[in-house]
Parts: structure tokens; C-alpha cells; sequence
């Protein structure tokens, strides 16, 4: 008996801590989607990100064009001109890699534009984000474009088109 009842009560508690608890789901790229300075932001570095490739390409290609010149007079150099040649392509190619770094690399002007730009527009969609979860008591509020863990979830706990119109976006 005693053992029925203290069964009985562990479900019980389990069942009022399982419904206490709120969650939610949002779709980060559906909102970002429909957030027009995100789309924006995100042509503005797709063509800063284009003109500095072919920059960079550039100087991939001027390397690579005096490596070929350098191989095909190799036989009428003298050991001097050669070398010559040979550490002004070094430092070409070494420009190039720069170049790459200095746009692409973990803290290069990409990242660094990519922050400026979408930084305040992530913001604020956590802000609103937050906003909603203290609106509607959720302890928790899921990403299910970001976890591939999520196999389903119910359309009733998306409240994705609630943080767009939080943003002024409604759907």
C-alpha cells in the first residue's frame, strides 16, 4: 500500500512538473527571412564578399602569370635574376595570402562588416524574442531551424509569426 502511494505521488509531481513547465519553438530563418534589413544586410556583404574575392583572385592570378614567365625565361637567367624572380613571386603569393586573411580570415573586414550589419538586427530579434517568452511564461523557447535534433514539433508551439509582429513584421 505504501508502495501504491508513494507511486501515486511520484506521477502526480512529475505530471504538475511536467506541466508547469512552457516551451516554445521558433524558425530563425523564417523570421529572418521576413525581416527586410537582414535582407539587406545579408546582399550588402554577399557583394562586398564578391568584389573582395575577385581581388584576391587578382593577385592569386599575377602570381601564378609571373611564375610562368619566370619558368619559361628560366634558361636565359643568371643564378642572380633567377633568384630575384624567384623571391618576387614568393612575395606575391604571400601578398595574395594576406590579401585573403586580411578579408576572410576569423577577424578579417568580412567578419567584422558582418557584425555591424547583423549584430543589432540579432539583437533585435532576441530582444523580442524575450520579450514574447516573458509574455507567455515559456521557461525555454527552442530554435528548429538550428538543431537538428528536433525530429517534429507541433505547429501550436511556433511562435515565430509572434516575434515577427513583436518586430513590427506581422504575417
Amino acid at each position: 500500500m505504501k508502495k501504491l502511494l508513494l507511486t501515486l505521488a511520484i506521477a502526480i509531481t512529475a505530471a504538475f512538473a511536467a506541466h508547469a513547465q512552457k516551451f516554445a519553438m521558433v524558425d530563425m530563418e523564417y523570421i529572418l527571412q521576413n525581416v527586410p534589413q537582414y535582407e539587406m544586410a545579408n546582399e550588402q556583404l554577399n557583394q562586398l564578399s564578391q568584389r573582395w574575392q575577385r581581388e584576391v583572385e587578382q593577385a592569386g592570378k599575377e602570381a601564378e602569370q609571373l611564375y610562368q614567365t619566370y619558368l619559361a625565361d628560366k634558361v636565359f637567367l643568371t643564378a642572380e635574376q633567377a633568384k630575384k624572380r624567384e623571391e618576387e613571386i614568393v612575395a606575391r603569393e604571400k601578398a595574395a595570402t594576406e590579401l585573403r586573411y586580411k578579408y576572410f580570415g576569423p577577424e578579417g573586414e568580412l567578419y567584422q562588416k558582418r557584425q555591424t550589419l547583423l549584430k543589432p538586427i540579432q539583437d533585435d530579434i532576441y530582444n523580442a524574442i524575450k520579450k514574447v517568452s516573458e509574455e507567455r511564461g515559456y521557461q525555454a523557447i527552442f530554435d528548429r531551424a538550428s538543431s537538428a535534433d528536433i525530429v517534429f514539433a507541433s505547429p501550436r508551439i511556433d511562435i515565430s509569426n509572434e516575434v515577427l509582429a513583436k518586430l513590427g513584421y506581422s504575417k
